[in-house]
């Protein structure tokens, strides 16, 4: 192990929780992680998952807190603002998925108690450490492009989640827009000044019964009146398709453009792209997951600051709220009536 491994625990060891503990175990072959702990409500979940990974286990997140140097929050999220103040309480640096809490009010009472606290806390918009964001990061801010003056962004998952989960997600635009929106502040380096956004419902009963969308679009206004589109969909029956293109005056970008596009070319003879396609998020951004967590092991070892904030978090959440209220009023909405704080 090298001399600055830390010692890291997983709050949570459903779908993302397992993945990430998989990410961390393997960054010990890097020398970046000593021990990989794990907890859940369910501790026979954790011991199973523990057998199975080869990770130490907490009986809960109390005893985790006091096992490890740094922890991530894979919980569900209505229990994430708790545990991320047990977490800032006991000065352990964490690691927490978005979103930090389930409505703006909380998010904004966590921003203080973080930046009171002193404690690193990194959230998990993965997208920041994907290659290709990070590309068009850096044909932005060079210049490359020119003044830019389109944006359009894309979540569309495959398939549905199941549909317990609605009731808790937020809604379409604070669970999957959400990632476009933070994405965008951070590939243009600007922020949203008005929203618009509207939704149907075209599949299964359970969205609508759950008062969210199955399909949602918003229409943004940047501060440097760059505009900007971002949809999202449960149902794209051709692949998990996430992408972004960032057009200016001297040139366009594209991040998510390589075979495993999800889409067929209706031109002829095309034979772009050639597949395979990709069907999860997890697929879709798993090096960027492995870059994003060997980050948050400098964090912890106190070599760097966090590079994604629960500012960063409250920013992207302000911009959901605002696409939200739209989609339930039916006029654009200004940033300016969102709370800061």
């Amino acid at each position: 192990m090298g001399m600055n491994a830390v010692r890291i625990g997983v709050a949570g060891v459903g779908r993302i929780g397992a993945f990430h503990a998989a990410t961390l175990s393997g960054l010990g072959s890097d020398g970046l992680v000593e021990e990989v702990w794990v907890t859940d409500a369910v501790p026979s979940a954790a011991q199973l998952l523990a057998e199975q990974g080869g990770y130490r286990v907490a009986a809960d997140f109390s005893e985790l807190l006091s096992r490890v140097d740094g922890v991530v929050i894979t919980t569900p999220t209505t229990t994430h603002a708790d545990l991320l103040r047990q977490a800032i309480a006991a000065r352990v640096p964490t690691f927490c998925e978005k979103p930090v809490a389930t409505t703006l009010a909380e998010t904004i009472e966590l921003v203080g108690v973080v930046e009171a606290g002193g404690v690193e806390v990194q959230i998990g918009f993965q997208r920041r450490y994907d290659q290709g964001y990070r590309r068009a990061r850096e044909a932005v801010a060079s210049g490359e492009l020119g003044f830019l003056h389109t944006i359009r962004a894309n979540t569309h998952d495959q398939s549905p989640p199941p549909a317990a989960y609605i009731p808790t997600s937020g809604g379409l635009f604070r669970d999957c827009g959400i990632h476009d929106f933070d994405i965008i502040r951070y590939v243009t380096g600007r922020e949203v000044t008005s929203a618009y956004g509207i939704g149907a419902n075209k599949g299964d009963d359970f969205f609508t019964a759950g008062g969210d969308v199955d399909t949602c679009a918003a229409l943004l206004r940047l501060d440097d009146d760059t505009l900007a589109t971002v949809t999202a969909t449960r149902y794209n029956g051709g692949g998990h398709d996430v992408r972004l293109e960032v057009m200016g005056s001297r040139g366009t970008i594209g991040v998510g453009y390589d075979e495993s596009l999800a889409l067929r070319s209706a031109e002829t003879g095309a034979d772009y792209p050639k597949g395979p396609q990709k069907w999860s998020f997890m697929e879709r951004f798993q090096p960027a997951y492995q870059r994003e967590l060997a980050t948050f092991t400098e964090v912890v070892a106190g070599k760097r600051t966090s590079p994604c904030t629960v500012r960063d978090a409250l920013q992207a959440f302000r911009v959901a709220e605002a696409c939200d209220a739209s989609l339930h009023s039916g006029r654009p909405i200004d940033l300016t009536a969102i709370p800061t704080a």
